[in-house]
């Protein structure tokens, strides 16, 4: 199944955990809207590295997600591993195995970001057998 649409998102700057200062890594809250196939909330948290080299940078994220993918309500788990080189990127967000609730136990999927113009959407594509 395909789901797409707009949403919103909030990164709040994060201190960094006692004693690792010095790796200088960038820690963020993430709390999104989105909106389309998927009507939802989610929040989770980013640690980011940057490089030298202007482009390049990584980063890891987890996000919980809760509402309705198209009418089906429950939460699941995103987790993001991403790289740019040199401005060049690539992403992967998937659907942490067995992390669906309520009517969306059995959800497996990977989501790509859009960014254009300053707009975000997503679009995901996923599989729900509904098998606990």
């Amino acid at each position: 199944m395909h789901a797409s649409g707009p949403f919103e998102v909030k990164q709040t700057p994060q201190a960094a955990s006692g004693g690792i200062e010095a790796a200088n890594l960038g820690r963020m809250t993430i709390d999104k809207q989105f909106h389309g196939d998927l009507e939802a909330h989610s929040l989770g948290e980013m640690l980011a590295a940057g490089t030298d080299m202007p482009g390049s940078a990584g980063y890891v994220a987890i996000e919980r997600v809760t509402g309705r993918l198209h009418g089906r309500e429950g939460s699941f788990v995103l987790q993001h591993s991403a790289t740019m080189r040199r401005g060049t990127p690539a992403l992967s967000i998937v659907v942490v195995p067995d992390s669906g609730t309520g009517e969306l136990v059995g959800l497996a999927g990977t989501m790509d970001i859009q960014i254009e113009g300053g707009k975000h959407a997503y679009t995901f594509d996923y599989t729900l057998d509904g098998a606990p």
